[in-house]
């Protein structure tokens, strides 16, 4: 496996560079915007393909480098479901698994710091956000945050962990690159409460100053999406609207980039082919399935996935790779079930 733990020393943010193998996938969590090439240098050392920027919540300390990691590599973005930003390509919620080639991690919702805040377990190791930090938890009082939640968060999901299990957080500011379970259970200092209330007074009695980034910030992560209207003035765009009536047409083919659990938990567009982002090059290579869709049928490509993200990326590639009859239906699957589309679980 390679894990790279790098750090950004402006805002104290670690940020988590993840491949199971030279030469494969890479997924990368909590980048900060400032540091886009450093990790971008590092993926073409090791010779990794980027696929997926997840964030462990909506940052106020730094902005985000998922979206230009997502403009520069076309990979995913990732982050859970009850965040603020306009466009993320792939919502997760509690249970669901962020997977590449190689490597999985289990999704846990743990709120507290702020209300979309999430933590990634990937076997022996835990990724915590600003939830649970090293000695430390993260503050509650702004971005929906609440105390009594990061208690529950803490106390009944990430401590009932093995004891063994290595704490990765996306912060510190003392120097600490790694704890434990079993540490933090017995060392630090705010978890040594003995109930929730206790936890409550003693987050309120902290009194911090707002982080210097939070005005620029926050705003600016709220607004990370991909502009599809670019795309759509191109004309590869087709309304969820416009989209139910193709939908009854023979020579249109509508083809679901999302993965199969996003597919069983949200459902499909009946009659769609399944087809997943991270294959699009490969299925746009000549013998590819898209290209000999393309070719053999001469059907038109009407592309969909949660948002529009993906399906903006990939209709882009497909008019570059030379396959002209491609659209993408704006705003995804989310779009088609505000449009009354009918939806096959």
């Amino acid at each position: 496996m390679i894990f790279r733990q790098l750090f950004d020393a402006a805002s104290s943010t670690y940020t988590y560079l993840i491949a199971s193998r030279r030469g494969g996938e890479a997924l990368i969590i909590d980048p900060v915007l400032e540091k886009v090439d450093r990790y971008l240098l590092l993926a073409r050392e090791l010779d990794l393909r980027l696929v997926k920027a997840v964030d462990t919540h909506l940052h106020a300390d730094h902005i985000t480098g998922s979206a230009a990691l997502r403009d520069r590599t076309h990979c995913i973005t990732v982050m859970g479901e009850q965040t603020q930003a306009d466009v993320v390509a792939m919502r997760v919620a509690e249970g669901d698994r962020i997977e590449i080639e190689g490597v999985s991690l289990d999704v846990l919702y743990t709120p507290g710091h702020t209300d979309d805040s999430y933590s990634f377990v990937m076997g022996d190791r835990v990724f915590t956000g600003d939830t649970l930090l090293i000695r430390g938890t993260g503050r509650t009082d702004f971005q929906n945050g609440d105390a009594r939640a990061q208690y529950d968060s803490i106390f009944n999901k990430l401590l009932k962990l093995p004891g063994e299990t290595f704490v990765y957080p996306a912060h510190d500011y003392k120097g600490d690159t790694v704890s434990t379970i079993d540490e933090e259970r017995r060392y630090n200092p705010r978890l040594q409460v003995g109930s929730p209330e206790e936890y409550v007074e003693l987050m309120s009695s902290l009194k911090l100053a707002n982080p210097k980034m939070m005005d620029v910030a926050v705003p600016a992560n709220m607004h990370i999406g991909l502009r599809q209207d670019e795309i759509a003035r191109k004309g590869w765009a087709v309304s969820a609207t416009d989209a139910l009536v193709l939908r009854s047409r023979s020579d249109t083919a509508f083809v679901d980039l999302r993965e199969k659990s996003e597919r069983d938990r949200h459902g499909s567009i009946p009659g769609s082919l399944h087809m997943p982002y991270t294959d699009l090059q490969e299925n746009l290579a000549d013998g590819g399935l898209l290209h000999e869709l393309a070719e053999t049928t001469g059907k038109n490509i009407l592309f969909y996935c949660a948002f529009g993200e993906r399906s903006a990326m990939a209709v882009e590639a497909a008019q570059n790779a030379g396959i002209k009859a491609t659209r993408h239906v704006e705003g995804g699957i989310d779009a088609w079930k505000k449009a009354q589309g009918p939806v096959a679980r």
